[in-house]
């Protein structure tokens, strides 16, 4: 059962994300894993659903939350569509597959008065290191670009004179992000101190480490703990909850759903609309708060 061919076709067929790439294979190896050692099946045309749905009852025994046993049945599927498109099998299992149900939850997100004391009271420092945290935070948070999409970001991809970074999302969508003229001024004065500071550096992305080296997954994630744990106590404090707070403050405020869409590159509006039930869950709680009528027990 050679997982590679599947893994080229996400890859440079479906042009999926390296990180959506590996989730996907691990996943798939891990079924198959099952197949073989549990099952004791050895050809993938064997597969019925039902043994899928022993894998299902495998993964919630050994308490594996709900919505991560969907989004490895999320790449079972595309696997048997994928071999069944190939003619490799004859008839896709996952058609009788249930998915389990998940609780809906809220994405977490900092407060606006906690980003505000992040970029106007921390000190980063006028060496390179410090402003590139600094611009990395504010990049994160006025833009709600992916971790991924930070990294990639390259030099060519400013729009100086129409203000406005050109992001390459995922499966390779491009979309536009307009950014303020305080941030383009910041921008502006940070790309001239990456040029004195990296003069001969033949890498084109925005951001660097400190050798001048292009920026990698975990060096994100950790600078944005580091600064997020001196200002929240939210327990996530991720670069996603950046994004997550770009979205849910531009929902409070009142900006247009489908502007939060495309600002996001989001592919449907239902991936967007869960940012509406943080500003609904707001307004419930001032209500409460409130309304002589809500005050009261009868």
């Amino acid at each position: 059962m050679q997982t590679d061919t599947f893994v080229n076709y996400l890859q440079y067929e479906k042009r999926f994300s390296p990180h959506t790439v590996t989730a996907y294979g691990k996943d798939l190896e891990q079924f198959l894993s099952f197949l073989d050692q549990v099952l004791e099946l050895k050809s993938i045309a064997e597969v019925q659903h039902t043994h899928v749905r022993a894998w299902v009852v495998e993964l919630l025994s050994s308490d594996i939350a709900a919505s991560t046993i969907n989004r490895k049945l999320s790449t079972l599927k595309t696997f048997f569509r994928f071999l069944l498109q190939r003619g490799r099998i004859e008839h896709n299992p996952m058609r009788k597959v249930t998915t389990p149900k998940t609780g809906k939850r809220l994405p977490v997100y900092v407060q606006a008065a906690d980003l505000e004391l992040l970029f106007e009271r921390v000190e980063f420092g006028e060496e390179y290191p410090g402003r590139r945290d600094r611009m990395l935070l504010e990049l994160l948070y006025a833009t709600g670009m992916r971790r991924s999409e930070l990294i990639e970001l390259r030099l060519e991809h400013i729009d100086w004179s129409a203000g406005l970074l050109r992001v390459m999302g995922k499966r390779q969508k491009e979309r536009l992000i307009p950014i303020s003229a305080g941030l383009r001024r910041k921008l502006e004065a940070y790309v001239e101190l990456r040029s004195r500071t990296f003069p001969d550096t033949p890498h084109r992305e925005l951001l660097l480490t400190e050798r001048g080296k292009p920026l990698y997954p975990k060096f994100v994630y950790n600078t944005v703990h580091r600064y997020l744990s001196g200002v929240t106590t939210v327990e996530q404090r991720s670069p996603h909850v950046l994004r997550h707070s770009f979205a849910t403050h531009l929902s409070d405020n009142g900006a247009d759903l489908n502007a939060i869409k495309a600002l996001l590159g989001h592919s449907n509006l239902a991936a967007t609309q869960i940012y509406t039930h943080n500003s609904i869950e707001k307004l419930k709680k001032v209500y409460q708060q409130a309304h002589p009528k809500a005050k009261k027990k009868d």
